[in-house]
């Protein structure tokens, strides 16, 4: 996943399906489901950048005629790159996906550990 830095050129804000950066983020490495750029929502707001702030949105330009639903919907969430996926159902979820390692302590065709029990 990549993003804008200030100065216009792209930036790798992912290592290997993880996001380093942040303290708690889960790892989608092995669960087929594919970290997604950052994009920009219909309001010019860069969601998914792990900036958290930006020039156009209703949080930095609040005042009392700013309506709170105006930041409901999915224009604001980031479908791998939000805090939802540090709940406990989520990680879970992701651990569901992932394929077990077998190797290298099983063989792919023959049941290595009959009668070791």
């Amino acid at each position: 996943m990549t993003k804008k830095s200030k100065h216009g050129s792209i930036e790798q804000v992912t290592i290997e399906e993880t996001m380093p950066h942040q303290m708690n983020a889960p790892s989608f490495k092995g669960t087929d489901i594919k970290m997604k750029d950052p994009f920009v929502n219909k309001y010019g707001v860069t969601i998914g950048d792990s900036l958290y702030a930006s020039d156009n949105s209703p949080l930095e330009n609040w005042s009392v005629d700013t309506a709170p639903e105006i930041m409901a919907g999915d224009d604001w969430v980031h479908p791998t790159n939000d805090i939802g996926w540090n709940t406990t159902e989520n990680r879970e979820l992701l651990e569901s996906k992932r394929k077990p390692q077998a190797s290298p302590f099983m063989h792919p065709t023959k049941d290595a550990g009959k009668g070791t029990d």
